[in-house]
């Protein structure tokens, strides 16, 4: 039998005293609505059947394209999730991530928890209605901020302790806490409490944390069996760079049982060949009618390659976070607007593109707001990037459904490779 003990101190004084007297009974009450009582750990492994929300409609080769379903709406596989990590997606309206072509978006379990505030967001509608995304949403479990922030915390069996990066206080979060947390957002789909470990790594310290991440996969999913139906938890597969890690891990999981499979603890760090080396031990053990999930991933290059390998699902900040950075996805490949090849160039970035700012601006004007720090420019980029993506999962989906995913695959790489029309 064991007993966990979880003390949550999210923002130093009490929480409810931050909202005040005349809101708390508000605030108790919707949560305790939107919220079940959790289930304590018992001695006794999780029910296995697990509903399926998924739809597989088609394939070629591995490739995959389905539908998914939420309660806030359908999602088209493969599926690239822009990054919002604090609940917005940095320089971009919601209005223009949906105009995109972005069916869901990713929050942030463990910065959301810190601020404003899971109980906070709960009170207020859940994350959709708070944001005014009101479409499918999918949440971290906060595990990824046990390597990121790797100076802050404590890992135990029973939770993770943080010093909050925000004002220092005392963080614990737990598998069930995790979920608590996901809950209280929201979220139509949830990722079970794991620790994924930075690459390179010694065989041990991969092995540790995949046998813990298990045995959290357990606990998370105790602690979702009260959800309402509909809502989905995934399981994340761990193991770093050993085969025989990852398979282990993708087994112990399907035993377990979830919505969806997602494959955590890549992109941080390995070559590119190892990552896909490693979707390739994994796939072949993921029930097939599931959902594939690829965390934190990544360039175009790397989501054509993955897709190729049967991966279902995407999320990064890269789209937004090079957009601020002067940087512009397109199929030409990636260019670097600061570049003084582009202060006289009359030409927009991409003359074929369906999104209106990769047309309708000049690479110059481009190049004189990127070099001049504003704001619009880091905007309009975020904005040609997530389309740029958008538009590529799009026509991915298309080139599977018409059996002709290999030729797109090797046109589309072809494209990059030749590099950007010649400078004016």
């Amino acid at each position: 039998m064991v007993v966990v003990l979880v003390v949550v101190n999210i923002m130093g004084p009490d929480l409810w005293a931050r909202l005040g007297a005349s809101s708390t009974a508000f605030a108790m009450k919707t949560v305790k609505q939107r919220l079940n009582s959790w289930p304590r750990l018992r001695n006794k492994r999780p029910d296995m059947s697990v509903p399926n929300h998924f739809e597989l409609l088609a394939t070629d080769g591995q490739a995959r394209t389905g539908r998914l379903t939420t309660p806030h709406g359908l999602v088209r596989t493969p599926a690239f999730m822009p990054v919002g990590t604090a609940g917005a997606m940095k320089g971009m309206h919601w209005r223009e991530v949906r105009d995109a072509g972005s069916d869901i978006v990713l929050g942030n379990t463990y910065h959301l928890m810190l601020r404003p505030g899971a109980e906070r967001i709960a009170a207020l509608g859940g994350l959709q209605q708070f944001t005014g995304w009101n479409g499918p949403m999918l949440t971290d479990s906060g595990g990824f901020q046990v390597m990121s922030l790797s100076e802050l915390r404590k890992v135990r069996e029973e939770a993770v302790t943080f010093s909050s990066h925000i004002d220092g206080a005392i963080v614990e979060l737990s598998p069930e806490r995790s979920i608590e947390v996901q809950r209280l957002l929201g979220a139509d789909i949830a990722m079970q409490m794991d620790e994924c470990v930075r690459l390179p790594a010694v065989r041990s310290d991969i092995d540790r944390a995949m046998q813990l991440s298990l045995r959290w996969a357990e606990r998370s999913k105790r602690a979702f069996e009260t959800a309402p139906a509909g809502y989905m938890l995934f399981g994340i597969v761990q193991g770093g760079d050993v085969p025989q890690l990852r398979q282990s891990s993708a087994r112990g999981l399907v035993d377990i049982g979830f919505h969806g499979y997602a494959i955590g603890g890549l992109a941080v760090g390995e070559p590119q060949e190892v990552m896909l080396a490693m979707i390739e031990e994994v796939a072949p053990v993921l029930p097939r009618d599931r959902p594939r999930y690829l965390m934190g991933v990544g360039t175009p290059d790397d989501i054509l390659e993955a897709v190729a390998r049967g991966v279902d699902m995407f999320d990064c900040v890269m789209p937004t976070r090079n957009g601020r950075h002067g940087m512009a996805f397109t199929r030409y490949g990636q260019i670097n607007l600061r570049n003084a090849r582009h202060a006289d160039d009359p030409r927009p970035l991409d003359e074929t593109s369906p999104w209106p700012a990769a047309r309708n601006y000049s690479r110059a004007y481009l190049h004189h707001l990127v070099r001049a720090g504003e704001t619009l420019g880091a905007m309009l980029l975020s904005e040609i990037n997530v389309a740029y993506y958008q538009h590529l999962m799009g026509n991915i989906r298309t080139a599977i459904t018409q059996g002709t995913f290999a030729e797109f695959r090797a046109t589309t790489r072809s494209e990059w490779e030749k590099g950007d029309i010649v400078p004016r």
